[in-house]
């Protein structure tokens, strides 16, 4: 009996929860999404080149022993730039067979070519040239890249998240004018920031007498790159009605 009492007593009180669920449900505000970008430009004030040294010899001891003399100029050549051994590391060391082909015969092997790939991080612009130069006089013969970056960009970041916002946030009150309302408070933000890439690489150079021929330095313009910012806004809207 007492059971049952407990049961029937329940019964009531499920209406009024379902009530009390639908009277606390409340519509979203209205609101106006805009996304906006911004871009500032930066000089890059550092660089990045892949200097290779590339013999060939009948063995390949050979090609490995010419191959260590050169690059050994050449790095203590850029040594005496005043870089030091922190800017300078081995990136690739390669020793591969060269074959001679012959119609209906197997391939002749004619010697071995030994490739050593240094990269230079160059902490001054102005020293971009005179590293290359360097390198080509004493004995590379393949500059297979050239990178220019900055070397911090927050500041430019900063600059570019400021002027983004501030687009979304004028272009979100023309739409609530527009719209016949004013515009409300920040609802959501999210921030997309497109770091500087590299800079394409150049043409690859190559040296293909003594370095004493080359008469002129080598010029170099780094440009600008671009830090872009892209905001995506929610912006709450109050219209007049």
């Amino acid at each position: 009996m007492f059971k049952r009492l407990v049961a029937l007593s329940a019964l009531p009180l499920m209406p009024l929860i379902a009530q009390d669920a639908t009277s606390n449900y409340r519509e979203p505000p209205p609101s106006i999404s805009v996304s906006a970008n911004a871009d500032v430009k930066v000089s890059p004030d550092r660089a990045n080149i892949s200097i290779s040294v590339q013999t060939k010899h009948e063995t390949a001891a050979g090609a490995a022993s010419e191959n260590a003399k050169k690059q050994t100029a050449v790095i203590n050549a850029i040594k005496k730039l005043g870089l030091k051994d922190d800017q300078i590391s081995t990136t690739n060391y390669n020793v591969s067979p060269t074959y001679r082909y012959e119609q209906n015969k197997d391939p002749i092997l004619t010697g071995y070519t030994v490739t050593n790939t240094v990269v230079v991080e160059v902490r001054d612009i102005k020293q971009v040239g005179p590293v290359i130069d360097a390198a080509l006089n004493n004995g590379a013969n393949l500059i297979s890249s050239l990178d220019f970056y900055a070397a911090n960009t927050d500041s430019a970041r900063r600059d570019a998240i400021s002027k983004a916002v501030a687009k979304a946030k004028a272009e979100a009150e023309i739409a609530a004018q527009a719209s016949g309302g004013t515009l409300g408070p920040l609802l959501d933000m999210n921030i997309n920031a497109e770091m500087p890439g590299p800079m394409p690489p150049p043409v690859p150079m190559y040296a293909k007498a003594s370095g004493r021929d080359m008469a002129e330095s080598t010029p170099i313009n780094p440009g600008d790159q671009t830090v872009r910012v892209v905001v995506y806004t929610r912006w709450r809207f109050n219209s007049a009605r």
